[in-house]
């Protein structure tokens, strides 16, 4: 999700705010009483704090963790793009097009973009680097790091 620096500006959490989140994180179909409950305060506090969090864009959606494995995606990878300078806009709106990014950073350092792309299997990643990443405009370089085992810190 692409942001204007206005977007940007921090919202001031406190203790009970981050323990809502840290609750919702772990599991985001939890529901307000149970968030209630782990954090220690009323449901009516619960609903109020997660109304405020979400309507200030702290929480910007509630989803699931999918394991890609047994989601049929075997194949993953994180795959660096150096890129033409001032082209990052448009780069971005192209690679949130291609349903094997599950990932867009833009980062600092001797690459400029990293994704993280899931495939079925290498042939069909092959085809998603080779094909769709590298013809994109403004893409000068990409660079593959196959992933060997996958570990999401969210999960329990």
């Amino acid at each position: 999700m692409a942001l204007d620096d206005e977007d940007q500006a921090t919202v001031p959490l406190d203790d009970v705010d981050r323990k809502i989140i840290a609750e919702l994180t772990r599991d985001g179909r939890m529901s307000v009483t149970q968030v209630a409950e782990n954090v220690h305060i009323s449901r009516a506090h619960a609903y109020t704090r997660i109304a405020r969090l979400t309507g200030q864009g702290v929480l910007t959606r509630f989803t699931v963790l999918v394991d890609p494995i047994k989601a049929g995606l075997k194949s993953s990878a994180y795959v660096t793009l150096k890129v033409q300078q001032h082209s990052w806009r448009e780069l971005r709106e192209q690679l949130r097009t291609i349903p094997e990014v599950h990932h867009i950073a833009l980062v600092g350092g001797d690459f400029d973009v990293i994704l993280l792309v899931r495939a079925v299997d290498n042939v069909h990643l092959r085809r998603v680097i080779f094909d769709q990443l590298q013809s994109v405009a403004g893409v000068l370089d990409t660079q593959t790091f196959l992933v060997f085992e996958d570990l999401d810190s969210r999960s329990g």
